[in-house]
């Protein structure tokens, strides 16, 4: 008997082992990077056999013999969050495996199948997500393999055994060593081969299965609120697994929002993009266009009607204009995920380092100084990493602060600031006209150091235009260290990596750099992340939210983004600037108008907050509207340079005609739009833009010719003057002496190859705000020249540019309160 006892576990054993280093080998030679690892968690280290015949990698840990329950449970969660760990097996005596340590260990990863949920699997027959345990797992392989005769048999021999019919004492004892070393040992390995393989196949891309919600439209339309609060979203988890995320690249806010992990980047690097289109607009006006709104009936439309994998991306809105004139809309206009909090101190503490720095040196000798920035801890000096950084700058190639010369100390420790040419401002996220200029130093303890400066709205910090064109932490840390905070006396750019503060900065960021996943009333994803201005930044949302959703939508899905302001600004800066960076190609432009804007640009009337509109923005108008086309047909012009069809979206009100739509429509395709469509999204949810959604579907499967205005080759100033001529219309530009200057001082440090983002008005083609339509006959006026070094570009400015929003007469937070009992906002829109 023990030698037919001895045949069948042979049999197992050999078969089971041949067959995990087959598994194994195919595993690695598709993917020749992971190493299938088993970890056990053990009071005493054993020798592993099995593990090193089949070829496993094993991590042993070993823990004290007095160790406590949550230590053991400590380690175990460890582990189930170690991505390179895919089994966990519990080599430990009876008295630590209580039910709470075993049902710690996921149950993917639970080799030894303990888990309850393991053992109430292998009862219902599924083995699909987990794993038997290592004796059951035998007689099953058995079964499979050698049919049902031998698994009698070797039930008869357990049976034998449990009624010590069979074997010696001796032997018997013997005999549950033998299976636990060679049956059970062989069976967990192969429990690893297999959750390794399992896991490979949850990294691969998985097809999505979108729940679309449904909306129900009213007539008349409801305010937007209450259409919001009508609806019940989905568990953000929900969503993130339906568009094939996994929970561990899902950091949830509350049950609606969530940050995305960029290691989804690397899982996902094989797979190729989806389509990418771009939403832009005309020339702003008061009266709004509605790029957002196109947006998001774009992506509805698409996904909830279309069934097609789409996603949009949006930027994160600033709250300052919240409280003055724009109004709330719950959490997406108010904290979000905290992003911009973390923009506002990283900012704020650059500009803190700045101020400290300039009273130090003013205040200290150049030994004090070392001294404090090189301090001795425990006996010992010596410079942190940024601070050799600094020195390999400036040239010192030398590691022990004993060593350097007094002239090395001066160099060191001696930034040399001009308080007149300190270019970083403070920021806050709320609109507030006083501090637009400020003094600050008043104090006694500052000593007389008091200079001018200002505070910014915090969307306008070069940080927040990081945000939105890094492609990882690495890369924002570098940007964060290259920000160029001013001009030491004798004219050299001081950076932040100077200042010792690019480290402190990138720790203030490492979650800011995470899109934030949403979604809209039919739920489908959306993307919020980062929020630059338009019109000293390049206003667009991240790189990083559109990379990560051209993955996840796949090959054949759409991500839909949205550029801020008018074509000639947000577009022109999405290609020159963001496409450069990203190295995406857009397939598509939407180019969003209203009838109501167009009669604006084609003479009509001003108008006023809270005013009723005049009667030519409510009656038929035809000749405002063939007029106020012209800047519609300029728009799609500009869209020709680069290269990109475009298909106009005309945003429909309730109070346009039939022949004022169908007059655009014409109109638009004569000038070269490759399809117009009339679109009702505001009154009836996606279903109103599925004409947009199938135009968008046709146009972006062709090919097309996309390229940049301009060659970053060329001089600032002819790529200034391209823009102005083909974008704007003018008719050349015209340089100041403090801009000549700037140009001269850019090209001497060598950051002539920048692109250019122009910071101009939003409301005209020309630097004139009242100018509508297409203005001619200008000269563009450049005042002066800045760079945003970190952020990648440099920006001439175009007449007067505020960059902290004032409140108005009455601002929005006259209507906002707070139900206490129900916690129920009030005063939204």
């Amino acid at each position: 008997m023990v030698k037919i006892y001895a045949l069948c576990v042979h049999l197992i054993y050999s078969g089971i082992v041949q067959r995990s280093r087959e598994e194994l080998k195919a595993i690695r030679e598709t993917n020749p990077g992971l190493k299938p690892t088993l970890a056990i968690i053990q009071v005493v280290i054993y020798p592993d056999f099995v593990s090193t015949q089949i070829g496993l990698n094993v991590m042993q840990i070993c823990l004290p013999h007095q160790c406590r329950e949550e230590e053991v449970i400590e380690e175990i969660l460890r582990l189930n969050e170690d991505s390179r760990v895919h089994g966990i097996f519990l080599h430990l005596p009876q008295s630590f495996l209580s039910k709470s340590v075993r049902n710690a260990i996921k149950p993917q990863k639970d080799v030894d199948g303990v888990s309850d949920l393991n053992v109430g699997r292998v009862v219902l027959g599924d083995q699909r997500h987990g794993f038997a345990s290592p004796v059951a797992g035998a007689v099953l392989e058995m079964l499979a393999r050698h049919g049902v005769y031998l698994y009698a048999f070797w039930h008869m021999l357990l049976h034998l055994h449990s009624k010590g019919q069979m074997f010696h004492k001796r032997c018997s004892s013997h005999f549950e060593v033998f299976t636990k070393m060679f049956v059970a040992a062989v069976v967990i390995c192969q429990h690893v081969v297999r959750s390794s393989r399992r896991w490979i196949q949850e990294q691969q891309y998985q097809p999505w299965r979108l729940r679309p919600l449904k909306l129900q439209p009213l007539s008349p339309v409801p305010s937007d609120i209450e259409i919001s609060r009508a609806q019940t979203p989905k568990p953000i988890s929900q969503l993130a697994q339906e568009i094939g995320l996994l929970p561990e690249e899902l950091e949830a806010y509350g049950n609606t929002k969530a940050k995305v992990h960029l290691s989804l980047l690397n899982r996902l690097q094989h797979q190729p993009n989806g389509k990418y289109v771009l939403v832009a607009g005309i020339t702003p006006t008061p009266l709004g266009e509605g790029k957002s709104t196109v947006t998001i009936g774009l992506v509805q439309a698409l996904s909830a009607h279309l069934k097609l994998n789409s996603f949009a991306c949006l930027r994160q809105p600033s709250q300052g204009p919240t409280f003055g004139v724009k109004g709330v809309f719950l959490c997406f206009n108010l904290h979000l995920t905290g992003d911009i909090h973390a923009i506002t101190a990283a900012n704020n503490l650059v500009a803190a380092a700045i101020d400290a720095r300039i009273l130090h040196e003013a205040t200290q000798s150049d030994r004090a100084l070392y001294s404090r920035l090189v301090p001795s801890v425990n006996g010992v000096r010596c410079f942190s990493p940024i601070q050799m950084a600094r020195l390999q700058r400036l040239g010192i190639n030398k590691s022990d602060p004993s060593d350097l010369t007094p002239e090395e100390i001066r160099a060191f420790v001696r930034l040399d600031l001009d308080p007149e040419k300190v270019t970083w401002q403070r920021v806050v996220d709320t609109n507030d006209r006083f501090l637009r200029k400020i003094t600050v130093g008043q104090a006694n303890t500052e000593k007389g150091h008091a200079r001018q400066t200002q505070f910014d709205i915090a969307v306008a910090s070069e940080i927040m235009a990081i945000l939105a064109l890094t492609d990882g932490l690495g890369d924002m840390r570098a940007r964060l260290g290259r920000m160029v905070v001013g001009s030491s006396r004798n004219g050299q750019p001081i950076t932040a990596d100077d200042l010792g503060v690019t480290g402190a900065l990138a720790v203030l960021m490492k979650d800011a750099i995470k899109p934030t996943l949403m979604q809209t009333l039919e739920g489908t994803p959306v993307f919020v992340h980062a929020g630059p201005f338009a019109n000293i930044a390049h206003g667009n949302s991240s790189v990083l939210a559109d990379k990560l959703a051209l993955k996840l939508v796949g090959e054949e899905g759409y991500v839909v983004t949205e550029a801020g302001f008018g074509a000639d600004i947000g577009m022109e800066k999405f290609f020159n600037i963001k496409c450069r960076t990203s190295g995406l190609t857009p397939d598509v432009v939407v180019l969003v108008a209203t009838v109501r804007a167009l009669k604006m640009h084609g003479g009509g009337p001003n108008v006023t907050a809270g005013v009723p509109l005049p009667k030519e923005y409510i009656n038929e108008n035809l000749q405002l509207v063939a007029d106020g086309c012209s800047n519609l047909k300029k728009q799609i012009q500009i869209t020709h340079l680069f290269g990109v069809p475009v298909i106009v979206a005309l945003n429909v009100f309730k109070t346009d005609t039939q022949a004022e739509i169908d007059m655009v429509c014409r109109i638009a395709e004569a000038s070269g739009a490759s399809a117009a469509v009339q679109c009702h999204h505001w009154s009836r949810g996606g279903w109103g833009s599925v004409e947009l959604a199938h135009a968008v579907k046709k146009v972006a499967s062709q090919k097309n010719h996309f390229q940049f205005l301009y060659n970053l080759q060329d001089s600032i100033v002819e790529k200034i003057r391209t823009i102005a001529q083909k974008v704007y219309g003018a008719d050349d530009i015209e340089l100041s002496p403090e801009a000549q200057a700037k140009i001269d001082y850019y090209n001497q440090q060598g950051f002539s190859a920048l692109p250019i983002c122009m910071a101009k008005t939003h409301l005209s083609l020309s630097h004139m705000p009242e100018k509508k339509g297409v203005p001619t006959g200008f000269i563009l006026p450049i005042r002066d020249i800045r760079a945003s070094i970190g952020a990648g570009f440099i920006y001439p400015l175009v007449g007067t540019m505020s960059t902290m929003p004032g409140l108005p007469t009455r601002p929005c937070f006259y209507d906002i309160d707070l139900d206490p009992v129900t916690e129920e906002i009030k005063g939204l829109f």
